[in-house]
């Protein structure tokens, strides 16, 4: 394990330490803990959006329904000219 010296305000600090007493651990502990949180979140992160990005059915399914990514949302004439409608009575 390595140290790290971190620069915060004292009023943070004091936050810190009273957290760290209710939690039964050191601010030293609490802030690890949370740094290797953050780097679990972040590798979880990384593989979803890479999974997703090498699914070839997220790719090539053309419904034309916009869920797929590849084909925009077909949109309907009459629910456009409603819109409109409703936004010029206002």
């Amino acid at each position: 394990m390595k140290n790290l010296t971190i620069t915060v305000d004292d009023d943070v600090l004091e936050w810190a330490r009273i957290e760290a007493a209710r939690r039964g651990t050191s601010v030293s502990r609490m802030v690890g803990d949370f740094m290797a949180e953050m780097q679990r979140r972040q590798d979880t992160y990384e593989r979803a959006y890479l999974a997703w990005r090498t699914d070839e059915r997220s790719w090539n399914a053309g419904g034309g329904d916009g869920v797929d990514g590849d084909t925009p949302p077909t949109v309907r004439k009459s629910t456009l000219q409603r819109s409109s409608a409703k936004g010029g009575a206002e």
